[in-house]
Order: structure tokens, then sequence, then C-alpha cells
């Protein structure tokens, strides 16, 4: 693969060798280059991955000593990307959420159906599914017969998660009931994909749900894109949860009078005005707050390209309990979407509580941010489309919802309180991710485990109620986010940190700059800069001149 490239080459031409080296197993690249395949899925299988990282390795050789923005945030990535595959994490993955399989799945989340066109992509696609997860159970297995499986609770719930999906019938939904030998056959895919899960992976599959510092730190920094103290963090993550505890004691007094949270949480789900039936109305909700938000947010935060400022608001039915986002196409051939599920039974919707994460899934969070770097020409295809740093991405969304309060998007005590609530549950991933994975001890006196005996280790289930009592996360979802954290070790860090590094970046500038300081232009000229790790965006933002950087000069 190094003989691809020559010497002396700059950062732009090993990017461009670097995407066509591989587009032929992923569509993002394809679509990059301007070459997006027919089907949908990438290759997962054994021989791909190998092909991946072998060109990880090509790209990272010819990187050494080229100077720019684009080399440095490359070279993080590619380290990164190398780093989580060579210590297990990338070819083992299965988790609740975001995984190889779940992105096949997704597939047909974007694919229209009205016209006879539509179907006949989407069954071209449903075609394709038998194939994908062919491959990706040979990856599995193969991984599995070597000793690197994920643990037992990520095997169970990726299955559980199958098993729903047919049950609902979400295949046999997507032709409006045409069917055909397409869907029957996607169907017996993934019903095959689950049996295999069950009865061939699950018996290989370790108990243990952490996954030791060892393998933690390798994984943490690269969701970060940085290296971190990950024994600070512990600390600063319960550190936090005090202060989110005590302003939300001080909005419960203004809600009900008197700091009894309990209190303000139930005044608030009780009041009819703030409940949206779930289904269209919740829909209509959704769009109308990412609409007006974008309306604020083009004025104060961040100047939003008109093309591709529209975003959808959209329901699904196939995960439990959690809002995403899918970012636009290479071509724009859709926009922005905001996906919402709830938890099962739920005939509505208190929206005190969902404020903040609309803004965190739409504007001024990921959408945003996709929207501008969408539109940086000058960006090369591999940072605008490809390049996905947790801490980076969810980072900034996280910062973003308290951005949300600043541009005056937060209206009442009781949409600030969701805000208090969204960041305590921020807050409680650092440590229940730290605590279960590093196997570290609950302090004295934490926070909502009063009763808990000092030095007690963490539990699965002790995370959840963490969640439901802390931050006011549903049952289900708190559990469907503990099991999300024991498959994804260290993402969970993502949030709060690359917040935290963001807020660290603007009081920096701020200071730099005195009166000159402008948040718009800040912000526009920060997301410009492109997605990259958290040390790359650090530096290039720490820079005295750092205003009049451009992606394509030296840092």
């Amino acid at each position: 693969m190094r003989r691809l490239y020559a010497r002396g080459l700059s950062a732009t031409e090993i990017a461009d060798i670097y995407l066509q080296a591989r587009s032929s197993v992923d569509p993002a690249a394809a679509d990059a280059l301007g070459t997006g395949p027919e089907t949908r899925f990438p290759d997962f299988s054994p021989k791909a991955y190998e092909l991946r990282h072998s060109a990880d390795k090509a790209a990272l050789h010819a990187l050494h000593g080229v100077p720019g923005l684009l080399a440095s945030a490359m070279r993080e990535r590619l380290e990164s990307e190398i780093a989580l595959d060579e210590v297990g994490f990338t070819r083992r993955l299965l988790a609740p959420l975001a995984t190889p399989v779940h992105q096949i799945r997704q597939v047909f989340d974007d694919l229209a159906s009205e016209s006879a066109g539509d179907r006949i992509r989407v069954r071209t696609a449903l075609a394709a599914v038998p194939t994908a997860l062919s491959d990706l159970q040979h990856t599995l297995e193969a991984e599995a017969e070597a000793g690197n499986v994920v643990a037992q609770r990520q095997v169970r719930v990726v299955a559980e998660q199958v098993e729903r999906w047919l049950a609902d019938g979400f295949f046999a939904s997507l032709l409006a009931g045409e069917g055909g030998i397409e869907v029957e056959a996607a169907q017996a895919a993934f019903a095959g994909f689950a049996d295999f899960l069950r009865t061939r992976l699950l018996p290989l599959a370790p108990e243990a749900d952490g996954v030791g510092r060892e393998v933690y730190e390798v994984t943490a920094a690269a969701f970060l894109g940085e290296r971190v103290d990950l024994d600070e963090l512990y600390n600063y993550g319960w550190e936090l949860v005090a202060e989110l505890q005590e302003q939300a004691r001080a909005l419960a007094t203004e809600i009900v009078g008197a700091p009894d949270v309990r209190a303000a949480v139930a005044q608030l789900d009780a009041d009819p005005s703030g409940r949206v039936a779930v289904g269209e109305p919740l829909v209509q909700w959704l769009q109308h707050r990412i609409d007006a938000a974008a309306d604020v947010a083009h004025e104060r935060v961040a100047a939003i390209p008109e093309r591709t400022r529209a975003v959808e608001a959209r329901l699904v039915t196939a995960v439990s309990g959690v809002m995403y986002y899918n970012p636009p196409d290479a071509a724009l051939t859709r926009p922005g979407r905001v996906w919402w599920t709830v938890p099962d039974g739920t005939t509505d919707v208190a929206t005190w509580r969902e404020v903040s994460t609309a803004h965190h899934e739409g504007v001024p969070g990921h959408h945003l941010q996709h929207a501008i770097t969408h539109e940086r020409a000058e960006l090369h295809p591999w940072q605008r489309y490809l390049c996905h740093v947790h801490g980076y991405a969810e980072g900034w969304a996280h910062y973003a919802e308290a951005l949300a309060d600043e541009v005056g998007l937060i209206h009442t005590p009781g949409e600030r309180l969701g805000l208090v609530f969204a960041r305590l549950w921020r807050a409680c991933r650092v440590v229940i991710d730290l605590g279960l994975h590093l196997d570290l001890p609950i302090p004295a006196g934490a926070p909502g485990f009063e009763d808990v005996t000092t030095g007690s280790s963490w539990t699965p289930e002790l995370g959840a109620r963490m969640l439901h009592e802390v931050a006011e996360v549903d049952p289900q979802t708190a559990r469907f986010e503990v099991d999300r954290y024991l498959g994804w070790p260290g993402q969970a860090l993502a949030f709060a940190v690359g917040a935290r590094l963001w807020r660290q970046a603007r009081a920096e500038v701020e200071l730099r700059q005195g009166a000159e300081f402008d948040l718009r232009a800040f912000h526009t000229h920060a997301l410009g800069l492109g997605p990259m790790g958290l040390g790359p965006l650090r530096a290039a933002l720490s820079m005295p001149d750092a205003a009049a950087l451009t992606p394509g000069e030296p840092a």
C-alpha cells in the first residue's frame, strides 16, 4: 500500500490517494469522491478490515513531517484508528447503537419509497443485506475464534434489538406492504444473524463488562482525539455533578418556591400545556423548535450557509429512548435529519425535558456544525465527510446546549431545568463510564449514593440508578445508556470533556482579543477549520493569529 505514495506529496495529495484506497470498501469515501455506489453498505468482511488498516498505516507513514492543519488532523485520526484496530475494538464491535449492524439497518432510514424508482433502490438495498450481514458475521466469528469478542451483555442486547426490528415488521414496512423476495431475504438474514449471536458468539463472550485501563486509555484517546488524565476526569465528573445539582435546586426554588427538585419535576410533568402527543404532533413540535433555533443561531451563534440550513425532524421506532442526527450526504440529495424515538408505551412527552436534546442534535448543535463543514470548499473531502471525532462533534453539541440558553433559545425555568438535567446526564456519564470500565471506587458522599458503602464498586445497576435518580433519565433509557457505555468504552467522555475544551478555547481567544472578541465570528471560524481531534483543535485555536488561519496553511 505504501508504494501508492511518492515522496514529497502535500497533505491534500495524500488525502486524495487515501480516499481512493478506501473507496472500494467504504461508501462514505466513494461519496466524498463523487463516485457513490448503488449499494450503501460498507464492506464488513475480514479482507475489507485489513484493507482499511493497511490504508491507514500507509497514509500515516506518508504524512510524516508534512505541515498544515489537514496533515495534523489526519495524523491524529489515523493514529487513533490504527490503535483502535490493534487493541481489538474495531473488528469485534457490538453495542446498542452505531455499530455495523445498525449501519446496515439505518441505510433504510434515508431511502425514500414513494416512486417506482425509489422502490427499486429500496429493493436493491434489501437484496444486499444478506451479503453485508454474512461479511460482518465472518469478521465477528474470526475475531471471536482469536479470543477477541465483546462481553455477553453486548451480544445479548444486539440480538434483542435485531429480534425487535423483525417483530415490529420494520423491513416489511419499507415497501408499504408490497413484500417480495428481497424483503424475505433481508428478514431471513437478520434472523440468521440474531441466531448467530445467541448460539455461536454468546458462548465465546466473556461475562466481565469493563475493558480495563489498558484498552480504555486507547479508546478514550481515540474518541477524544487527545490523551487525557483519566483519574483527573473522574474527580472532575463528580465535581460537575455536585455543581449541577446545586443549579437544579436553585431552579426548583424558582418553579415551586423551595429547593425541592422532585416537586419541581412533578409540577412540570403534570402540566398538560407542556405535553405533546407522540406521533405527528411531536414531529411538528420538534420541527418548529429546530426552525426557530436556526433563525436565532444564524444571527448570534455562527453563519449558517443557506444551502445546508434546512433540517428535518423524523420519528423512528427501531431503537428506544434516543434522539440522534444524520448529516446530509455529500451530494445533498437529502437534508440533515434529527431522528427521535421514545420509550415503549409512551403516549405523550413532557417537552421541557427534551428542549436541550433538540438543540444538541439540531441547532446550534450537530446540524449547525455539519451545515458549516459541508459548505467549506477549502476543506478536503476527507475532513468534510469522513473525519468524525466524538470529542469534537459531541463536545460541540453539548457546548451548544448551554450556548442555546446564552443566546435566548431557552424560554422558561422549566426548560432551563431540562438543560441542567441534560448536563447532569453527561456529567454522570463521565463517572459511570470511568467507574465501570476502570473499576474505580464510588467516593464518600457521592451525590445519589448516600446509602452506598464508601469505596463500593460500580455495577451496571448502580449506573442506571444514578442516571434515573440524579439526572432524571427515564428507567428504560437509563438501562439502554449504561449498556451503550459498556459497549463503547470512553465514548461517554466525549460530551462533557469535549464541551470543556470548547469553553476553554473560547475563553482563551476572548481573553486574547478583549473588546474585539465576536462570538459569532469565533464560532464561524472555529467550525470552519473542520472536524479534528481535540488535540489538533486546541493547538489551532490557541495560536495568537488563529483568527487569520485557514485550513490549508501550516500550523
